[in-house]
């Protein structure tokens, strides 16, 4: 096992990515913005909206005082919007209960609202040096194929006792690293791993057995109605309920029953016949939504400012607003 963590270390120092931005520095909030954004998202996808994040909250204290829907309109388009709403409310635990200074501990770290074991075990590694065990996706997939271990009970302990008492930055780098860039899913580069020599499913040719596959049930299919009021180059959108699917988020309004009596009762405004645009098919890792967007001209329009949640924007703002993807890609297509 030391020979495993020593070959690591020397592998990520020479071959593992360096320079991304969240690299060479021991800023915790930068790290755990990092550490959250790449929760369920792979860097390439991440590393613009960290920049764009850092440019509007370059510190913690920026993040606190701002309001939760700048944070989310920031965060639209990455998906797993929980992860925003934590990062928010994480931000004013630290910045007013802790005095502005983070956790310094793993077990510190998990204390704060979204952090997991994983996420407070890099985020201490990194930013303070701990020696803590992080088990991601792609390090369960590392440690099942090298040592033949697949259970999560199993796998934390594995890479409890796999920690080095130095180099701990450039072992978890080097961990994130391999699963990343050598050791995929698919196409894995064997050839060119580090500790290839000493890796079970390698030898026991179970690189496309290792980890097994996870049954997935059949995944559910969710309907809805989109009304897409337009108004003299406006769009109506509406703020969706803080918890659930978007929670937060602007989106268009999904009627109960027919489209114009729900524009009348509930709206207060009357619209002409309803016209169907293209469904909207959109999964999540649940199930499937599908969507039809009925575009409807309104005749009398609600007040411009925003009332009972609602509020107009003109056509080529609303994409720029907090809304999810499928919403802004629909709005583009109106604009």
């Amino acid at each position: 096992m030391r020979a495993f963590s020593r070959k690591l270390v020397a592998w990520q120092r020479r071959h593992g990515r360096h320079g991304l931005p969240w690299q060479g520095t021991r800023d915790p909030y930068r790290i755990w913005l990092a550490e959250v954004m790449l929760q369920q998202t792979q860097v390439e996808a991440a590393t613009p909206y960290y920049l764009r994040f850092l440019e509007r909250f370059p510190d913690l204290a920026a993040l606190a005082a701002a309001p939760v829907a700048e944070v989310l309109r920031l965060w639209s388009g990455l998906g797993y919007y929980a992860r925003a709403r934590n990062l928010h409310a994480a931000a004013r635990v630290v910045a007013g209960d802790l005095g502005g200074c983070f956790p310094d501990t793993a077990e510190g770290l998990q204390n704060l609202p979204g952090v997991g074991r994983s996420t407070a075990a890099a985020v201490a590694a990194f930013a303070f040096g701990r020696r803590a065990a992080i088990l991601d996706g792609n390090v369960k997939r590392v440690l099942a194929r090298h040592f033949g271990v697949e259970g999560k009970d199993e796998q934390w302990a594995l890479a409890e006792s796999l920690l080095p008492w130095r180099g701990i930055e450039a072992y978890t780098q080097g961990l994130m690293d391999l699963g990343a860039t050598l050791c995929r899913r698919s196409n894995p580069g064997c050839g060119r791993c580090p500790v290839a020599a000493s890796c079970v499913a390698l030898r026991q040719n179970r690189v496309a057995e290792l980890p097994a596959p996870n049954r997935h049930k059949p995944v559910p299919m969710r309907t809805a109605t989109w009304l897409v009021l337009l108004h003299q180059g406006r769009v109506l959108l509406q703020r969706r309920p803080p918890s659930g699917l978007w929670g937060g988020l602007w989106a268009f309004p999904e009627p109960v029953g027919a489209a114009a009596g729900y524009c009348r009762r509930q709206l207060g405004c009357s619209i002409a016949s309803p016209c169907k645009l293209d469904v909207v098919t959109h999964g999540f890792t649940h199930f499937t939504l599908v969507a039809q967007p009925l575009r409807c001209v309104v005749k009398r329009a609600l007040p411009r400012a925003e009332s009972g949640g609602r509020m107009w924007l003109d056509l080529e703002q609303a994409p720029h607003a907090a809304v999810p993807a499928p919403v802004r890609a629909l709005l583009q297509r109106l604009g």
